[in-house]
């Protein structure tokens, strides 16, 4: 088999997500937040009140990195804890009106990052790119180890 010219896709990919990465914590800095401080507004925004372990499991960020970004959050008035009464071992968090009101400009702040990314692609092209992602993520999940050489799947 020949090697492909130019960037292997894996690092031209890395880049990318670097690139988009950085450009859209800029997004959210310009308003005030953080992809950390928009992953649990999205979360308590769908489940309004959570507790710390519901929210970890959400945005995928644990312990006392968590615990870090809800004290912040806290000192911010974006949200409250209090402790669970029916489990006084755990916190339960919530939005407050000041929280509910991030949540909005940064959800602005997110529409129109996914508008720039969009600008030139056509719906076409934009469901061409979503199904070339899947395919690339299920490449490299772990189910991708236990599948034929070939096989095609989406992610879990």
């Amino acid at each position: 088999m020949s090697r492909p010219a130019g960037l292997p896709i894996g690092l031209r990919l890395a880049n990318t997500s670097k690139a988009v990465g950085r450009a859209f914590d800029d997004a959210l800095i310009a308003v005030g937040g953080t992809v950390p401080t928009w992953l649990v507004l999205i979360a308590l925004k769908t489940r309004p009140t959570a507790n710390q372990r519901q929210l970890a499991d959400a945005v995928g960020i644990q312990g006392a990195t968590l615990t870090h970004h809800l004290n912040g959050m806290e000192r911010a008035g974006l949200l409250t804890r209090r402790r669970d009464p029916d489990n006084r071992r755990m916190h339960v968090v919530s939005l407050t009106d000041e929280g509910e009101a991030a949540f909005h400009r940064m959800r602005r702040a997110a529409v129109a990052f996914d508008q720039r990314l969009r600008n030139g692609l056509d719906a076409v092209d934009v469901a061409h790119l979503e199904s070339l992602l899947r395919r690339l993520h299920a490449n490299v999940s772990p189910a991708a180890d236990l599948q034929p050489a070939g096989a095609e799947g989406e992610p879990p």
